[in-house]
């Protein structure tokens, strides 16, 4: 187990660089010059001098900004490691991720870790309350259509299961504000609480469950589909297994074969979505956040790209990165809790 947990450690690190490098090429790209914008707002101080002697400083303070950033090379290998904080900047000093400098956001004016920290909670928040609910529902509903494979119950959520998986999800979240917001009055349309409201402790929190009820609803809905299908082929695979014969032909009641013989069987494909959906509760949702107003993940991940904020994307997508590494970890150790025919030692 250890050694393996140690081999999947070092594929991690190794996958880390590859894909944050590739993405640092690739943001690199956006048409953004920190050290130039910066160096045009300074000259509104030399605007005095001679037009030769305004081009001269320019040039000096563009190149005091690139020193500064980082900036005052084009090889992308030392861009990188700066970055990273493993390579020395002009004067010598070293600053970058790695020694706890994530960079600095423009467009909010702060350290991006003190932007990022309420997204993440409020992304966390709204995901927590829907992967509950999702599997609270979904799982039940799948094990109680594949026991009733082809009955009318079945047929009725499999027919309702399409229309959900095949309407995109800006759609569903559409009708959704028609009718809970525009026809109903039940929620508000957008936002995390209401404005101009100086409300505290449980009313408050009150307050902000009212705002986040009807995005949770909708991505509670948006997810049924696709998991109730799965949940319900794992099941049915489940219950044609040799094993699950057996258990009913020494009689074991129904309910002890189901859930205690074919479940087992069945959370096994389950896993991957499960535990993948809990890791991507962080992420958050960037259609359904920018259509509500809501600040999470996904809304300050869509407003850096608009705004060009080039080191909040970056640690952003050092957050993704890492999430999505280290869930696959995670999956995998509980693939072989799950199935012990898995062997993860090897």
């Amino acid at each position: 187990m250890g050694r393996y947990i140690l081999k999947r450690l070092l594929y991690m690190i190794l996958v880390f660089f590859l894909l944050t490098f590739v993405l640092f090429c690739l943001y690199q790209m956006m048409p953004e010059n920190r050290a130039y914008t910066d160096a045009k707002g300074a000259m509104a101080a030399y605007k005095h001098l001679p037009k030769e002697q305004q081009e001269a400083k320019f040039q000096e303070l563009y190149l005091q900004y690139q020193r500064q950033y980082g900036t005052d090379t084009d090889n992308k290998v030392v861009l990188y490691l700066r970055w990273l904080g493993l390579y020395p900047f002009y004067d010598g000093h070293r600053s970058g991720i790695f020694t706890g400098d994530f960079g600095y956001s423009y467009e909010h004016a702060a350290p991006v870790v003190q932007v990022v920290g309420p997204h993440i909670r409020n992304s966390m928040l709204i995901g927590l309350f829907t992967e509950i609910a999702v599997l609270g529902i979904t799982i039940p509903l799948g094990i109680k259509c594949a026991v009733k494979k082809g009955q009318r119950f079945d047929r009725s959520v499999q027919f309702l299961s399409l229309i959900g998986f095949s309407t995109p999800s800006f759609i569903i979240y559409i009708l959704f504000i028609v009718f809970f917001c525009s026809i109903l009055h039940l929620f508000p349309v957008s936002g995390m609480k209401t404005p101009g409201s100086t409300l505290t402790g449980f009313a408050n929190v009150l307050d902000v469950l009212w705002h986040i009820a009807l995005p949770t609803i909708c991505l509670v809905f948006g997810s049924l589909a696709s998991i109730t299908r799965i949940c319900r082929a794992s099941m049915i695979d489940a219950l044609s297994l040799d094993c699950i014969r057996t258990a009913r032909a020494k009689g074991l009641k129904e309910k002890a074969v189901v859930y205690s013989h074919a479940w087992r069987n069945a959370i096994i494909p389950m896993v991957a979505i499960i535990v993948g959906g809990f890791f991507g509760i962080i992420s958050g949702a960037m259609i359904l956040e920018t259509m509500f107003g809501f600040k999470g993940m996904g809304l300050l991940f869509i407003s850096s790209v608009r705004t060009a904020d080039y080191d909040m994307i970056m640690f952003l997508e050092v957050i993704y990165t890492f999430i999505g590494l280290f869930s696959n970890l995670v999956i995998d150790l509980t693939y072989g809790i799950v199935d012990p025919r898995v062997r993860i030692s090897k």
